[in-house]
């Protein structure tokens, strides 16, 4: 009877250890929703901080960029001037030598 008993607990006993631990199993496995929101939190700020970066190295390749036009630029503008400074000396030049042509003509005649 004594040994009939004791197996009786010993399987009882066996038997919650076993819903225990498979309690414990089962939990790890399915995190709770506060768990969830943790982690989704976590790799949310992950992803922020990756589009924080790439957006800075896009806000800096901008600003390079924009220097970069605004030196083309004032080169530009330097470089028209300069043209059109030559194209007025040009026009002088060509008055003043229709002028001398118009000088001899009149004079040979």
């Amino acid at each position: 009877m004594k040994a009939n008993h004791f197996m009786t607990r010993s399987a009882l006993g066996l038997a919650f250890a076993a819903l225990l631990a498979g309690g414990s199993y089962a939990q790890s496995q399915d995190p709770t929703p506060q768990q969830q929101d943790v982690q989704s939190d976590k790799k949310d700020i992950r992803q922020d901080k990756r589009n924080l970066a790439n957006d800075r190295a896009d806000r800096n390749q901008d600003q390079r960029d924009i220097n970069h036009d605004r030196r083309d630029l004032n080169k530009d503008r330097a470089d028209r001037n300069k043209d059109q400074k030559d194209i007025n000396k040009d026009k002088r030049d060509l008055h003043k030598d229709r002028k001398d042509l118009h000088g001899d003509r009149k004079g040979k005649m």
